[in-house]
């Protein structure tokens, strides 16, 4: 497999279509990986529901396409249901096996970070599984997050303790100013 490129990337909003592609890529960070903290891959129904979730709240949910496939998909979501918390979103990005390490997450979470500043979200938040997800954390890092935090030995999987990294970049304006008037808590 070549090296995609930023031009051989298109990035767009995830469709119903592309839920079967995500569900692969997630079952086996679950199975496999630590990013995640489920210990069973939900279903092709849940993801989907979970998708729809997102979108009819707001949020942005993408996916990266490179040579036909999703190479990778990346959202926000609420950080925290209550109100107060409607200037804050929490990200996710995973990408293909196949794709990592090729500019694929860098791509993602960048147009995720525009997206979620265009709708008026002030601060964002990475909750990666597993201190020592040294990708996760370096991507995060090079698009202006900082460690706020790690939880030690807060998860049990794969017959280990594992640690959860809390990452935060602000946005926009971060907390100069409140939550876009558009966003509704």
């Amino acid at each position: 497999m070549t090296r995609p490129t930023q031009t051989d990337l298109i990035l767009r909003d995830c469709t119903a279509a592309d839920i079967a592609a995500i569900h692969g890529i997630y079952a086996e960070a679950v199975r496999s990986g630590t990013a995640s903290f489920e210990l069973t891959p939900p279903s092709v129904e849940e993801m989907t529901a979970r998708w729809a979730a997102l979108a009819e709240g707001g949020y942005p949910y993408l996916v990266a396409i490179s040579d036909g496939a999703v190479a990778g998909y990346a959202y926000a979501g609420a950080y925290r249901a209550r109100p107060a918390y409607r200037g804050t979103v929490e990200n996710s990005v995973y990408v293909d096996e196949g794709y990592q390490g090729r500019g694929v997450g860098r791509a993602l979470l960048a147009e995720l970070i525009v997206r979620c500043e265009a709708a008026g979200f002030r601060q964002m938040v990475a909750v990666i599984g597993d201190s020592g997800n040294r990708g996760s954390i370096g991507l995060h890092r090079a698009m202006g997050f900082r460690e706020v935090g790690v939880l030690r030995s807060v998860g049990w999987k794969h017959g280990r303790w594992l640690d959860t990294v809390l990452m935060q970049r602000p946005l926009g304006p971060g907390d100069t100013t409140p939550p876009g008037a558009a966003r509704k808590g």
